[in-house]
């Protein structure tokens, strides 16, 4: 199978890069309705997580694992077919936190024809777990603390995913965050700050592919 230039991904994901989805930190769980203090560096109140948030028709409970969840989400049938696929179930379902970067099934219906069907063949495991551990940064980064490395930043940041490339993230106005792959690919956040018992997903609308 040939994956197109474009698309072609790095194959050598190591061992090491899985382990580091148990790598740990804490953030203090903030609402995003503020972003603009945080641009001006300006400390922003923080919230306890809602008890769920509603996510591909379902509710998103913060006792769950984020594979759990997901399997409920009628907007993530893609991403959850992927993941068993690549056999990161148990990974994803662990103690973490993890930050996962969460692509709707309509976003995997936009890559080129062929490209999802031939990823999902057992022989091209390792490329679709190079995407999807892409989409996976180690620790709890909730709305706040990713404005708060975006304020630092003035205006722009590195996240380091668990893949072992880094994604940019960056303030599209004063309520919005994008995030950019190394390709120079985008794509926006629409839903934040859905909190699992083992991290927090960001819903995005585009699938982000590695170098």
């Amino acid at each position: 199978m040939s994956i197109p230039r474009h698309y072609r991904l790095r194959r050598g994901l190591t061992a090491a890069a899985l382990a580091t989805l148990a790598a740990t930190s804490a953030c203090t769980p903030a609402d995003r309705g503020d972003a603009a203090k945080a641009m001006a560096g300006e400390p922003r109140p923080s919230m306890a997580p809602v008890p769920s948030v509603m996510v591909g028709g379902q509710p998103m409970l913060p006792n769950r694992t984020i594979v759990d969840n997901a399997v409920n989400s009628a907007d993530h049938t893609t991403l959850v077919a992927a993941v068993s696929a690549a056999g990161l179930v148990d990974s994803l379902q662990g103690e973490g936190p993890f930050t996962v970067f969460a692509p709707v099934d309509s976003a995997f219906a936009a890559l080129p024809p062929g490209t999802l069907d031939d990823l999902m063949k057992p022989e091209n495991r390792a490329a679709l777990t190079s995407i999807l551990t892409y989409h996976v940064v180690p620790g709890r980064l909730d709305a706040a603390a990713l404005w708060q490395r975006v304020a630092a930043g003035d205006g722009t940041a590195e996240l380091v995913t668990v893949n072992g490339e880094k994604l940019r993230i960056r303030a599209n106005g004063p309520n919005n965050l994008v995030l950019e792959d190394e390709r120079g690919g985008t794509a926006t956040i629409s839903t934040y700050n859905v909190y699992q018992s083992n991290g927090v997903i960001h819903v995005i609308d585009d699938v982000l592919l590695p170098s």
